[in-house]
């Protein structure tokens, strides 16, 4: 089975070289690695290039415009299925997403269509992150949770694992996140169709190098994203085209 482990980047360059060598060292069979970096201006790109010439198995996507956590997120997923992927990891390049677990994922993904890195889950853990944002987490996470009816302890997990058939069946097309809430976005859609969502526990640690991209008004236009999603279910628009939903 043919694996992608996508992985988008702004301003990575102190973490990705290390992040590539960590997962190359797994020797998954038929792994692949596709880096979406947003054109960073420290020369994340740069860095991703001097391992693809030694490893075939790694290649960059490189994007200048459109650029955003959402839309990078939807062009790494397109790009994985574009290039026969079967099953596709999606992960930070920060190290707070691990690649120690991805055995673990795509093992567990044998019996559900979709895996989640969880904080959450008996056997997970939270590190280094101060008790404000914790609490931020959880409060966010109990939004989340409520408004769109998941049944998932870490609804703001980006370290996930999914069959094809569930990114085919999400409609990446449609998506409308250009920033973070994709996370919820993606979750929301494999919901609604239906997919089954099982939970591993992972310990998130919180990035020891470069700075986080997400601030409270980040976070807020998350959480009205969230609420977007659902109106739009409400009115039988989630999985239609703009154009559509402007008629």
């Amino acid at each position: 089975m043919k694996t992608y482990v996508m992985i988008p980047t702004y301003n990575e360059r102190e973490n990705i070289g290390k992040l590539i060598q960590e997962i190359v060292n797994l020797k998954i069979s038929d792994l692949h690695i596709v880096v979406v970096d947003d054109n960073s201006p420290d020369g994340t790109a740069k860095e991703v290039q001097k391992y693809a010439s030694k490893h075939p198995e790694i290649e960059l996507l490189l994007r200048t415009t459109n650029r955003g956590r959402g839309s990078a997120g939807i062009a790494g997923f397109q790009y994985a299925l574009d290039h026969g992927a079967d099953y596709i990891v999606e992960m930070d390049a920060d190290f707070s997403h691990h690649p120690k677990y991805i055995p673990a994922m795509l093992n567990a993904l044998q019996n559900a269509d979709m895996v989640i890195g969880s904080r959450f889950v008996s056997g997970g853990r939270d590190v280094n992150r101060g008790i404000v944002r914790r609490i931020v987490t959880f409060l966010a996470g109990v939004y989340v949770r409520i408004l769109l009816g998941l049944k998932i302890n870490d609804v703001s997990s980006g370290y996930r694992c999914f069959k094809r058939k569930v990114l085919e069946a999400i409609q990446l097309g449609t998506m409308i996140s250009t920033g973070p809430s994709i996370v919820s976005e993606v979750f929301y859609r494999a919901h609604v169709k239906g997919f089954s969502i099982k939970e591993i526990p992972i310990e998130f640690e919180d990035r020891i190098h470069g700075e986080t991209k997400l601030n409270y008004k980040i976070l807020l236009k998350t959480l009205l994203m969230v609420l977007k999603f659902k109106q739009l279910h409400k009115k039988g628009l989630l999985f239609e085209t703009v154009s559509k939903r402007n008629t």
